[in-house]
């Protein structure tokens, strides 16, 4: 014969169960998760939409999951009344979000063109949406509406009301909430820039380094050349102007006609030349301490910085010795003598 236990719990004061629903649900919800969320800040958004009878119940379940905290942004189809652990488990499972990944570094083009997929509409119609409406998308006066380095590099949530207008108004709020604060314009006024200028800095940082410490080196010789009134001679710049992305820039190249050239034009370029991610704006706002003027890739993994020209010519040696042994070469960071 078999024994049943009854197992009574008594909870301290505050400490009830907290109010949950106990199965799948019925229905469906949507349900937008923003980009840096917090578990409270979720659970209070499945509460209110009836998916989850408390935020309680949503926090503590994740709390108990070994994942509970690797939530993706996006926008999740779920139930109404649903168990705390059953949501968590819709939200837990990167599959179930709808979104949109825009990388650090993108130009706007290759996001407007991201958005067009993701929306299923024809392309070109996020950059005719962008011209048309550029007043709405809130962008800072000092961008003087050049878009360019405000579509922020995140994960976006998409819904069945997201428009190219409201995806890229997302991208630009979140770029100035990330630019808005005083230290970007400390860190401005204590290079020599405007805030936007530091934008394009950190936007340079980007495009020539691939990890966060040669990111602060890399704004460091920006704003060391740019103090001796040195030209920037980017390649990535002149990259941008001719809408390619190439390890090679010939002499030829050095003689284009653009505002971009950094070679035949002193200072930054007019914007910004992509749109940098955290890393890169926490370079460009705290760059490294160093001399250096010039500096090059040798090969992946090995970025050499000098205040030496003649050490950067040894240096571009090293680098186009390398490049010749090997037919496709990862992108390099340059900048000449």
């Amino acid at each position: 014969m078999a024994a049943a236990l009854a197992l009574f719990v008594l909870w301290p004061e505050g400490k009830k169960p907290a109010a949950d629903y106990p199965g799948g649900g019925t229905g469906q919800v949507q349900v937008s998760v923003a980009q840096g969320a917090s578990l409270t800040q979720i659970g209070k958004v499945l509460t209110a939409k009836h998916v989850v009878a408390s935020t309680r119940a949503f926090t503590e379940a994740a709390a108990q999951s070994p994942a509970g905290s690797n939530i993706h942004p996006g926008t999740y189809t779920l139930k109404e009344r649903m168990s705390a652990v059953s949501a968590l488990n819709v939200l837990l499972d990167p599959a179930n979000a709808n979104a949109l990944t825009i990388p650090e570094g993108w130009r706007s083009t290759q996001v407007f063109a991201a958005i067009d997929t993701r929306l299923g509409l024809k392309a070109g119609t996020t950059k005719a949406a962008a011209e048309q409406h550029l007043a709405d998308l809130g962008l800072p006066a000092d961008a003087a509406g050049h878009l360019e380095g405000y579509l922020y590099p995140a994960t976006y949530p998409v819904t069945g009301d997201s428009t190219p207008l409201t995806l890229l108004q997302d991208m630009v709020k979140e770029a100035d909430g990330n630019l808005g604060g005083p230290a970007v314009a400390d860190a401005a006024t204590a290079n020599g820039v405007t805030p936007y200028g530091l934008l394009a800095v950190a936007s340079l940082a980007q495009a020539e380094a691939d990890n966060p410490e040669d990111m602060a080196k890399v704004a460091r010789v920006v704003y060391n050349r740019l103090a001796k009134k040195m030209p920037l001679q980017l390649d990535s710049t002149i990259n941008y102007a001719l809408g390619r992305s190439t390890l090679t820039t010939t002499q030829d190249d050095t003689r284009l006609d653009s505002p971009f050239n950094t070679y035949a034009h002193p200072g930054l370029p007019p914007t910004p030349i992509g749109n940098p991610g955290r890393d890169a704006l926490r370079a460009a706002v705290h760059p490294a301490d160093g001399d250096w003027l010039y500096f090059v890739t040798v090969q992946p993994g090995d970025t050499r910085f000098t205040d030496s020209e003649e050490q950067q010519r040894k240096n571009v040696e090293e680098f186009n010795a390398y490049r010749a042994q090997h037919a496709s070469p990862q992108p390099s960071a340059t900048a000449s003598p």
